[in-house]
């Protein structure tokens, strides 16, 4: 599975880039010479409109695949990932990559080429930070991710030589699909290859239609947030089938006639969101698999290559509107604040400028010292002659009291 890796195909073009500098520093320099007559605002003025803002994007590469497994704890996700190494190695036209972003797992049945754990010591975090465990998982996460160009450069180095990248995920499916970190991960895996979400469901606990659903929704959910192509990976096929859900998911009656037991909440509620969720299974691929016996692995990369052929077609030119909306935004700021920074050096015409502090013309540090003393002292004075007060009414109390004795 490892891949020795080998000199960078991006050398070249870094080099050119750094002959463009020198050039455009020559040129620079003869504009100097002929702007000699000019004031210095002007050259300022020039110097600024000169300046380009340029695109960071990365070069967008159809291979390798990355599918990001995601699922709750117990569903099998691990094993799963062991099985999917094993069918890799197994077949001479397959070449994968193992990335585990699992800082809690004691073991791992399979070899990773990137491991969080080689980076991120997640005992020591949380004694540092005093956090439980997943509060230490996600501050392992979060710490992970802001390294993670570093982990996409690795992979855009190996990208010719790779079919698949494997990414498995947390148990806490919670803290990879809902945090910032999660989202930078999957957005920085997104915006340089083909991404397919594989959403592992545990088929025999989702035999109850309740369970089915919820699933079902949490399902739904990681699609919208991640606006990545989904497919449902029903483990464990080899203890309970799985074209139960397969017909809930195509026949509406059936599964109302599986809730007809249940007269429960929940249960009307389930099938209310039943309605809800019949387009959502319309456009949803789903394969059975079996981690143990290794039953639907071929069926499973076939959707897997089936969904990226639809990022490629669909999910990535939606990708690309966002991510020039975003890029034109951030240029109107940086245009923004280029023509401000412009119009005060017009304004000063490349003079020193003195920033203002907001205490000119106001009474002078000294004078507002006197006048705090002065404050200070007469509020003792006041407070001295409530004490005398105090005292007088004190005397007076104890005469009364002496007067009655007596």
């Amino acid at each position: 599975m490892e891949v020795d890796p080998e000199p960078s195909a991006e050398s070249k073009p870094v080099e050119m880039d750094l002959e463009d500098q020198e050039d455009a520093k020559g040129k620079g320099m003869a504009d100097c010479e002929e702007k000699e007559g000019k004031g210095k605002g002007e050259e300022l003025a020039d110097s600024i409109g000169n300046l380009s803002i340029g695109s960071g994007r990365t070069n967008f590469k159809k291979k390798p695949v990355i599918i990001l497994v995601i699922g709750m704890a117990g569903t099998g996700k691990t094993t799963f990932m062991h099985r999917l190494v094993c069918h890799m190695q197994a077949k001479s036209n397959m070449r994968g990559y193992v990335l585990n972003l699992d800082p809690a797992v004691m073991t791992l049945p399979f070899g990773a080429n990137i491991d969080i754990r080689d980076t991120v010591r997640y005992k020591e975090v949380m004694k540092e930070y005093g956090l439980g465990p997943n509060g230490g998982i996600l501050t392992s996460l979060n710490l992970f991710s802001t390294k993670f160009d570093e982990v996409i450069s690795v992979i855009e180095r190996r990208a010719d030589q790779l079919d698949y990248v494997l990414v498995d995920t947390p148990g806490q499916i919670e803290i990879f699909t809902w945090s910032a970190s999660g989202a930078i991960i999957t957005e920085a895996f997104a915006s340089t290859f083909p991404t397919v979400v594989a959403y592992v469901v545990d088929t025999p606990r989702s035999t109850n239609p309740v369970t089915f659903m919820s699933n079902m929704m949490y399902a739904c959910s990681i699609l919208y947030k991640t606006r990545l192509p989904l497919v449902l990976t029903f483990n464990k096929v080899d203890v309970a089938k799985h074209e139960f859900a397969i017909e809930w998911m195509q026949d509406f009656e059936a599964f109302q006639t599986a809730l007809d037991s249940d007269s429960s909440y929940t249960s009307s509620f389930t099938r209310s969101l039943s309605l809800v969720l019949d387009e959502f299974y319309k456009n949803l691929r789903s394969v059975g698999v079996s981690a143990v016996s290794g039953t639907g692995v071929e069926a499973f990369f076939e959707a897997i290559e089936a969904s990226a052929n639809e990022y490629m077609e669909t999910y990535r030119a939606d990708l690309d509107k966002r991510i020039a909306e975003k890029e034109r935004l951030e240029a109107e700021r940086r245009n923004e604040n280029m023509e401000r920074l412009r119009r005060d050096m017009e304004k000063s015409k490349g003079q020193t400028v003195v920033l203002s502090t907001g205490l000119k013309d106001k009474i002078p540090s000294s004078e507002m010292m006197g006048d705090a003393d002065e404050e200070e002292e007469d509020e003792a004075l006041e407070d001295f002659r409530i004490s005398e007060d105090d005292d007088d009414e004190d005397e007076g109390e104890d005469d009364e009291v002496t007067h009655l004795g007596y």
